[in-house]
């Protein structure tokens, strides 16, 4: 950097090129409004692709296309993460989107109306509107006691697992009990591992989220309850909301039978603490493991903002993706932002078309104001 800082002027930036931000830049084109992505990634689905080598998205293919262009795929194929980021990097090429790689957002600051987005690389952009579609995984939730945890031991937070070659001989602790953990789970112990899973669940689906003709039967009425029924304007709604949010989704994929069929030990019990270098569970088990991975999830992390905007459970305060005490902020990929569907592929597109429309409301305030000053003037 020479020490010099440029200003550009953008009406609407989006930050995130995630399927959140790619389906508000669809929109956004749509709606003629001009725009820019900044991506943090050095390619587009990125964030797909750094996940571990056997993940498989929760919906099949007919589920997880964004507006205007199909997933490339039969209806009943279950996209691996890598495709999901391909088709991504396949979408914003199509459009033609905007998508600046490789820009990292520092701070979004409230001025005089508008916002002044600061990258790493020095740049400042001047925008009307900014809409943050960075998702829910942020900074990966590790215990502080993991540090107390026997160097000998291997410990790998789910963000950084790929397969069960990155794994010591020997058993192996997985806390956590949502999707990830029960999928790593299963891996490991499929891969000759004793493995062991620390947590409780939080309910599981009735059908089998699998490659099969009954799941696929079964799967119309699943995506119908996760998109109508399970929203914030529905009572089962309102309750599932909080409980997503702090403790993530039901079992998909592989439940608890199929945890049990494969040998993995099963405790209720949280991970809670150390003793003698050993993770210990809260009824005091003391575990003798060679590896430990945390399927703890991930922690919010909306400090760039520079404006109180996060809510008491880390979330950004928001209703439908618009901030109620920052005008021109909206949100996109928050966990039950609307509904269950607002974390996943298949509601990308709701969440940002009803954002888009607002913008371009207050777009058409703007000019309506503008228009008669001129004509005042």
């Amino acid at each position: 950097m020479d020490g010099t800082t440029t200003t550009e002027r953008i009406d609407t930036v989006v930050i995130g090129a995630g399927q959140a931000g790619l389906s508000a830049g669809y929109h956004l084109a749509k709606a003629g409004l001009p725009f820019v992505i900044l991506d943090a990634d050095a390619r587009v689905g990125d964030h797909w692709r750094d996940r571990w080598d056997s993940l498989k998205l929760y919906s099949p293919a007919r589920y997880d296309s964004l507006p205007g262009m199909r997933f490339p795929a039969p209806s009943s194929h279950w996209p691996t993460g890598r495709e999901m980021g391909d088709y991504l990097e396949a979408y914003a090429r199509k459009f033609d989107l905007p998508v600046r790689s490789v820009t990292r957002v520092d701070r979004v600051e409230p001025v005089d109306g508008g916002f002044v987005v600061s990258t790493a690389d020095g740049v400042r952009l001047a925008a009307r509107q900014v809409v943050v579609a960075t998702g829910p995984f942020h900074r990966p939730n590790i215990p502080a006691f993991a540090g107390d945890i026997d160097p000998s031991i291997r410990q790998l937070h789910s963000h950084a697992y790929r397969n069960p070659a990155q794994l010591r001989d020997g058993p192996v602790l997985v806390v956590g009990l949502s999707h990830s953990g029960a999928d790593i789970a299963f891996e490991a112990a499929n891969a000759g591992h004793r493995t062991i899973l620390s947590g409780k669940s939080n309910g599981q689906m009735p059908i089998r989220v699998t490659d099969t003709k009954r799941a696929m039967l079964g799967w119309p009425f699943v995506q119908f309850f996760f998109r109508h029924v399970a929203t914030i304007r529905t009572p089962v709604g309102r309750r599932m909301r909080p409980e997503i949010r702090r403790h993530g989704g039901p079992l998909l994929r592989v439940r608890l039978q199929d945890l049990d069929k494969a040998g993995v030990e099963r405790h209720d019990e949280k991970t809670v603490g150390v003793k003698d270098g050993r993770p210990t569970l809260a009824d005091g088990t003391v575990l003798d493991v060679a590896n430990v991975i945390w399927a703890t999830g991930y922690r919010p992390d909306y400090g760039f903002v520079a404006a109180p905007i996060v809510g008491d459970d880390g979330w950004p305060v928001e209703v439908r993706g618009i901030s109620p005490t920052v005008p021109g902020l909206y949100f996109l990929g928050v966990p039950f932002q609307y509904a269950f569907t607002s974390m996943l592929v298949t509601g990308a597109g709701r969440d940002a078309s009803y954002v888009v429309d607002r913008i371009a409301e207050r777009a058409s305030v703007t000019r309506s104001e503008r228009a008669t000053a001129t004509v005042a003037a």
